[in-house]
């Protein structure tokens, strides 16, 4: 569910507050985000899990803003990153360092020491060598770290292959048949603590069965080492719960949590989470101005087709050029009588900078505002400068208050730290 709608006068909403007014006071292209969206997310997931000992760690990867980490890090909630960056970031925002883990496959050593430093609940790791660096740096810094090992337990998520993760041919997790060596290792290491075992498969998973194929690889692991007399008490079944773009019927929070607390159900361990997109992907919308309408041909040479080219493009939302994803499109005010066959493109120079191909929309024309739905998860935390584009504003919606959680990037800010080099600067005038 979410808090967009359309209220009495025509108007689309975020909550209490018109869209278009946002736009008016911001400027377009604007990422807006329901507060009230993201708390009921995070309750719901939070509560499905009631029955057992568990932390939801929000895998803030899905939308790196510090006012949507700061929502759930309010409600109790931790953070789940993959850089330093997110280590900052995730502090700044109220995380407590013992609801913080650290997950991805190129962990730099000034980053595993800032995490030790900072006391996280525990590491993730990825590799044999990983691992091995983990061990040398907690030795320098005479701490112990507290590691998973993340097994990949070659299941197929039935997802988008760049977001699979869970199987043997991707980059992440240890083979979980080689798992058993690289925890008997670690648990040797006099700098090492063996706390738990973690798994993530990949992500806009619609369909429970390979979560369920995965959780059962893992208990009968876990129930391995716990044979062995390893310690492990945290089991982190990591995230990739899919939310509706379109026609998907993903399981509901509870449907998930009953088949997660079923798999690991008589072991006396805390069950991590980490959630992003289900908390956040329908909790936001990208507002874009139509700039022109581009009428050409249609491909049978019996009609029109159009481009609605907007001020928004691939480097504000790079989910459908990059997946081919789909985001449903609305007006922002009263919709235009009439449906035509469009492609709603961007400014970029590149075939590729699109939000929608081939859809049936109304007439839009220059002027008028459209709301990219379903874009809170990977569209602002992916965006980038390319083409020399200052990167879109963010906005929070509570009710009727509205509040900019980022300034719209500059000109200036997009060159910032850049300068010519010395050898390139203009000469002087030879003199006469």
């Amino acid at each position: 569910m979410h808090h967009f709608a359309v209220n009495r006068q025509g108007q689309l909403c975020c909550e209490d507050f018109p869209l278009r007014e946002i736009a008016r006071r911001t400027g377009t292209p604007v990422y807006v985000y329901s507060h009230a969206t993201l708390a009921h997310h995070f309750k719901v997931f939070d509560d499905a899990f009631a029955a057992i000992p568990h932390i939801v760690c929000y895998s803030m990867k899905a939308n790196s803003n510090g006012s949507v980490i700061r929502t759930f890090t309010n409600l109790g909630g931790g953070v789940d990153i993959v850089s330093g960056g997110e280590l900052a970031r995730a502090l700044s925002a109220g995380a407590k360092p013992k609801k913080i883990v650290y997950s991805g496959v190129g962990k730099k050593v000034w980053e595993i020491e800032e995490a030790l430093r900072r006391g996280i609940l525990m590491f993730n790791v990825e590799s044999r060598e990983e691992l091995e660096t983990i061990d040398a740096v907690a030795g320098r810094m005479r701490k112990r770290a507290p590691v998973s090992i993340r097994v990949n337990p070659d299941v197929d998520p039935k997802t988008h292959p760049y977001i699979s993760t869970g199987l043997k041919k991707n980059k992440f997790g240890i083979h979980i048949r080689q798992a058993m060596k690289d925890y008997e290792w670690a648990a040797r290491r006099r700098h090492i603590e063996v706390v738990g075992v973690d798994c993530h498969i990949g992500s806009q998973l619609t369909d429970l069965s390979p979560f369920l194929d995965a959780a059962g690889r893992v208990r009968r692991l876990v129930d391995q080492l716990l044979a062995k007399g390893m310690p492990i008490r945290l089991v982190d079944v990591g995230g990739g719960l899919g939310i509706r773009y379109n026609d998907e019927l993903p399981p509901h929070p509870k449907e998930y949590a009953n088949a997660v607390v079923n798999a690991f159900r008589g072991l006396d361990v805390t069950l991590v989470l980490e959630p992003g997109r289900v908390l956040v992907g329908n909790a936001g919308v990208l507002v874009t101005e139509v700039l022109y309408t581009k009428p050409i041909p249609s491909p049978d040479g019996k009609g029109r087709k159009y481009f609605f080219i907007v001020d928004a493009a691939m480097n504000d939302l790079a989910r459908p050029s990059l997946y081919g994803s789909y985001h449903a499109i609305l007006p922002v005010g009263k919709c235009p009588r009439g449906r035509v066959t469009a492609d709603v493109v961007g400014p970029i120079c590149e075939s590729g900078d699109f939000l929608a191909k081939d859809r049936t929309l109304p007439p839009y024309k220059a002027g008028d505002l459209l709301a990219v739905m379903s874009a809170g998860a990977y569209g602002f935390s992916m965006s980038s400068n390319y083409n020399s584009r200052p990167r879109a504003a963010e906005v929070m919606v509570s009710g009727d208050r509205c509040e900019v959680v980022r300034e719209r990037e500059t000109a200036r800010d997009v060159s910032r730290g850049e300068r010519t080099a010395s050898f390139l600067a203009a000469k002087r005038p030879a003199r006469k």
